[in-house]
């Protein structure tokens, strides 16, 4: 980041405090994979907020401000926004502090509380914040995202090409997807974007949010970069996911208990894939380091799926039989 651009964020943060730029302090706050960076601003009198800069060239902020604004006045827990320069690129955020859900995951019992915890969040999410105004993820997305797989992954990344089964399987995972209940999905509701604040669990990154699947954002958790749940405790959790869901009426009695895990089997297969796509892009494309370890913890998550999936066994015994080797074998041969 240019000292320039960092000048000019100082400089529209003390104007928005009526401060002289000297009185204040500013610290990095980490990035994500996306051009965003934050910057931790603390004020002469010790309190602090969280600077947002998303160079406008790379980074449609509005998406944000608008999404967050309608969900803070929904009562979400998501930071307030206290002053946008979509311009300029810059934002001013509440300060959720440094505790992200992964944080907790200390040990099974707390990892399976605050694993909990979340859950409940995404069902407040769904129940207060209406999809009506988000952009629809239809089977338009979904192709488009599971076809980041063979086109970074397999085509770029490995030169292998998709196997006969792929069509089959992008066919039915996007099926499975559309045949569930529409609500307001946050999609990348991994432990890094949930923040513990002041014994409340936050919310950040919502700005990609989309009216889509009741189980995407439970599979986001679920099947995220820290943890891989056993088969039963990944169906226990999805169980307490399913009651409550029962009970506040965003699942009728036609969707069995056994028929919802299904779907949520086929949602973690179509995220894996679209994640081992993104992974490969980001190195490849954006030269970010880092994403190509995550890719052995991301494709058992997909051997996890498929094995409940009878009916895509085929593409389950390629992914073990060729794709788990190439991904090895390339990862070794990177390896300085």
């Amino acid at each position: 980041m240019s000292s320039s651009r960092i000048d000019a964020l100082t400089q529209w943060a003390a104007q928005h405090h009526g401060l002289d730029r000297a009185t204040l302090r500013l610290s990095a706050a980490g990035g994500d994979a996306s051009f965003r960076r934050y910057f931790r601003l603390t004020l002469p009198d010790g309190n602090t907020q969280i600077i947002m800069d998303a160079p406008p060239a790379q980074e449609d902020s509005a998406p944000f401000v608008t999404i967050g604004q309608r969900w803070h006045a929904a009562g979400l827990p998501v930071p307030a926004i206290h002053a946008s320069d979509l311009e300029a690129g810059f934002l001013l955020l509440d300060d959720l502090g440094d505790t992200p859900l992964q944080a907790t995951f200390t040990d099974p019992a707390r990892t399976k509380e605050n694993h909990l915890a979340a859950l409940s969040l995404i069902a407040e999410l769904q129940n207060r914040a209406n999809p009506a105004a988000l952009p629809a993820y239809d089977a338009a997305l979904l192709a488009r995202e599971l076809d980041l797989f063979p086109e970074w992954c397999l085509e770029r990344w490995l030169s292998l090409s998709a196997p006969g089964s792929w069509e089959t399987l992008r066919t039915g995972l996007i099926e499975r997807a559309l045949e569930q209940p529409v609500v307001s999905v946050h999609r990348d509701f991994d432990a890094m974007n949930l923040m513990w604040h002041d014994q409340t669990l936050y919310m950040i990154d919502f700005q990609d949010a989309v009216a889509g699947p009741l189980s995407y954002d439970v599979i986001s958790l679920l099947r995220g970069r820290y943890c891989r749940f056993s088969a039963d405790q990944f169906a226990a959790l999805v169980s307490t996911f399913y009651q409550q869901a029962r009970q506040e009426g965003r699942l009728t009695r036609s969707v069995s208990e056994a028929a919802f895990l299904a779907q949520c089997h086929a949602m973690a297969a179509q995220r894996s894939l679209k994640v081992l796509g993104i992974f490969c892009r980001l190195t490849l494309r954006d030269s970010k380091q880092g994403y190509l370890a995550r890719l052995p913890h991301f494709l058992t998550h997909l051997e996890d799926s498929l094995m409940a999936l009878p009916e895509h066994d085929e593409f389950a015994d390629w992914v073990r039989e060729v794709l788990r080797p190439a991904i090895l074998q390339r990862l070794e041969a990177s390896t300085p």
